[in-house]
């Protein structure tokens, strides 16, 4: 297995040296011109040199309404957005529909819904069930040429009759059936004569074709459930290989890309288009690319189901998930994925790409977007004895370094304060920089504090920390003591004057890198027992009304925005991101 390593983050199985490239993209850009073509556009670019005008350029981007999209529809949204975007070429949205029984309408509003939030804008709005007649006809045509049949034969039996890989087809009992009882017999299919299995349509190609998908595939099967478009009109609905590529066809798609396993397809892809392109129209090119596959997750739609199903999240777009609506959801910004897919690029083959390097996109357009704020989630009390009791100070606090014109805002700072538990020890090492007793740190925006005694419960846990301050050494104040230097420098906030907010704190939905990858375990195994954590936290009170989506960063802590679940008695904040990768740590010190 060859494996890159590129920033701390880890890349299985790529074979495509470009990556490197375009990941320094994001560490020193470089100018549109000088950024290397990608395969695909290597195709594109012969084909434009071979006669092919600009304005012959089309592409799609056609999900099956069956679930929602997730970080693998994403990369392919970005690819033929981007294309269409690179190229000045229209980008259709089409929905394969052609399977009312896992098919919704909720889901295709969640498809147009997550393309637009991605940035993009499609030409046409397409469905496949908008040329369930053109199909039909095509299939009669078919029929009336002797390419097509119907088969009556069972499921079983017609694989049995197909062969293997390495033994050819034979033909079967219905095969030779005559044009006229094949085209009455598809008729009364049509007319919902049948019940579902008891025929189907076939077309009628090569049964010794090395390429199993060659030998008389289905083209139609009986389909007793109401479209969500065209309800019961259709008692048989086409199958994808029939639909595909006449729907390209149709709407003049230049360019159809795939992920690897349609390449067999493409073969049958071919065949269906030879049947009815005429000369003065354009005729579609299938081409494939490697699905990208991500550490710590699945993508397979039906898996993401049984996650829902199961409990194991809340929904679709549990902010675990990685769907788009999840990621949307936990505070991930469309510009980071869309930076992501960018930097991983498109390879010929198959790999694993370590999550973390989707996270440290989403940590770079963050830091740059986001506010500074401050928050503790897991409070310890400090006592400033020689603090003014009642004595409320109000101070400046800047939004954002990397953004000026965020300016400041003010945050109260008084007798009583919560920090981090963990920013406190009794005694520590010469390398613990933060407040242990008899040292001095800054608070943030703040004074110098020193810590003189603690005071425990019962059980011997610290529960309280008393300190003093130094009156002249508050941030910006411009005195001597002000510029004093101490190593440590902690986030607070006012135990009065706190907001008290529902914190999520996510993690890997799943432990296992590829929790696909072992073919004797169920994926199920590898869920996270751990990956969400729900603590009650203390925010500043500039946040007491912050709107659902917004962002933030929690100084010291990491990424977090508002919840859809905030309600004007609850605020909820969901963890985006850490500030570092915890765990490229932990599997270094494996």
């Amino acid at each position: 297995m060859k494996q890159v390593f590129l920033y701390g983050v880890w890349i299985r199985n790529c074979a495509e040296q470009p990556i490197f490239a375009t990941f320094a993209r994001y560490t020193k850009p470089m100018e549109e011109s000088k950024k290397a073509l990608n395969f695909i556009e290597h195709i594109i670019e012969e084909d434009l040199a071979d006669g092919y005008a600009k304005s012959q350029l089309r592409f799609r981007f056609p999900p099956e309404p069956n679930g929602y999209l997730h970080l693998g529809h994403a990369s392919s949204i970005c690819l033929n957005f981007g294309l269409g975007e690179k190229y000045g070429a229209p980008v259709n949205l089409r929905f394969d529909d052609t399977n009312p029984a896992k098919e919704e309408k909720a889901y295709v509003d969640a498809i147009k819904r997550d393309v637009e939030w991605m940035g993009f804008h499609w030409d046409k709005e397409c469905y496949a069930s908008d040329y369930f007649q053109e199909l039909y006809d095509w299939a009669v045509m078919l029929i009336k040429q002797g390419k097509a049949y119907v088969d009556s034969q069972s499921s079983e039996d017609m694989a049995k009759q197909k062969g293997t890989p390495t033994e050819p087809g034979v033909p079967g009992p219905y095969r030779d059936r005559s044009v006229e009882e094949n085209l009455d017999l598809f008729l009364r299919m049509k007319n919902g004569e049948f019940e579902e299995g008891k025929h189907v349509l076939r077309a009628k190609i090569d049964l010794a074709s090395p390429n199993m998908l060659m030998r008389d595939p289905i083209l139609y099967r009986v389909l007793h459930k109401a479209h969500h478009r065209t309800n019961t009109d259709w008692c048989i609905y086409p199958m994808y290989d029939w639909t595909h590529g006449q729907s390209d066809y149709l709407e003049q798609v230049s360019h159809s890309l795939c992920t690897l396993e349609f390449l067999p397809h493409r073969e049958l892809y071919d065949w269906c288009l030879d049947q009815l392109v005429s000369k003065d129209r354009l005729r579609p090119k299938q081409r494939e690319f490697a699905r990208r596959n991500l550490s710590h997750t699945v993508v397979s739609k039906r898996k993401l189901l049984q996650l829902v199903e199961g409990g194991h999240v809340t929904g679709w777009d549990d902010p675990r998930m990685p769907t788009i609506s999840g990621l949307r959801r936990r505070g991930y910004t469309p510009e980071s994925i869309r930076n992501f897919a960018d930097t991983v690029g498109i390879a010929k083959r198959e790999n694993l790409v370590d999550v973390s390097l989707l996270e440290f996109h989403v940590r770079e357009h963050l830091n740059k977007i986001t506010p500074r704020v401050m928050a503790v989630l897991n409070p310890l009390k400090v006592v400033i004895t020689n603090y003014p009791e009642g004595q409320v100070e109000w101070l400046d606090a800047e939004n954002s370094p990397e953004d000026e014109s965020m300016g400041t805002r003010k945050v109260p700072f008084s007798r009583e304060l919560y920090i981090e538990k963990e920013d406190f020890r009794e005694e520590a090492n010469r390398k613990f920089f933060r407040l242990k007793l008899g040292g001095e740190v800054r608070l943030k925006n703040g004074y110098i504090i020193k810590a003189e005694s603690c005071t425990k419960d019962t059980d011997g846990s610290i529960i309280e920390v008393r300190c003093t301050y130094d009156p002249k050494s508050r941030s910006g104040s411009g005195t001597e003591e002000s510029l004093r230097k101490v190593k440590g420098t902690l986030h607070w906030v006012s135990v009065a004057q706190a907001v008290e907010a529902e914190v999520r704190l996510y993690d890997r939905l799943f432990s296992d890198e590829n929790p696909d990858g072992h073919k004797e375990r169920d994926f199920m195994e590898f869920v996270n027992p751990n990956s969400l954590l729900v603590i009650t936290a203390y925010l500043e009170p500039s946040l007491k009304e912050a709107k659902v989506g917004a962002r933030y960063q929690f100084q010291r802590l990491g990424y977090f925005n508002v919840d859809t679940d905030t309600t004007g008695d609850n605020l909820v904040f969901n963890r985006t991101v850490t500030l570092r990768d915890t765990w490229a740590k932990i599997q270094q010190k494996g």
